[in-house]
């Protein structure tokens, strides 16, 4: 059976989800957290920032097409907003296939294609003080 939300965005802090699946041999979580470094700099916290309705739209698409490509019984994503101390977790991918492999192939899809083209923004704050949107020249407009 599968939840009619397979996106989601919220504020709230992330808890690890535990999912099982009769018909599912392999249950693949990602949890992406918050570092307090990125390219040699100190990080002291993040800020994310979604055009909401619009990365649920997208989000759900991707994930449902995901799905359908992988040929998995279970996907969902959860994605953070506001700010997060160093360790919370930003993003939860979870994942219930038959087999491993689609687990794992659908789950790394998934990673690559939410930060490609779902409109959540990252901003760094730096412990120098400064801080910086966060790939902001590589995303694709949509």
């Amino acid at each position: 059976m599968m939840e009619d939300k397979v996106f989601e965005v919220t504020n709230e802090p992330l808890e690890v989800p535990d999912y099982r699946h009769p018909e599912a041999g392999a249950v693949v979580t990602f949890v992406g957290n918050v570092r307090n470094s990125h390219n040699g700099r100190p990080v002291a916290r993040l800020e994310y920032e979604a055009y909401e309705s619009m990365a649920e739209s997208v989000g759900t698409d991707m994930v449902r097409k995901a799905i359908d490509r992988f040929g998995v019984n279970y996907a969902k994503i959860v994605h953070r907003t506001g700010t997060l101390e160093i360790g919370d977790a930003a993003v939860t991918i979870i994942v219930a296939s038959s087999h491993r492999r689609e687990a794992l192939e659908c789950c790394g899809y998934l990673i690559d294609e939410l930060k490609a083209k779902v409109p959540i923004w990252k901003k760094e704050h730096y412990l120098e003080g400064d801080s910086g949107w966060i790939g902001q020249d590589d995303r694709p407009i949509i």
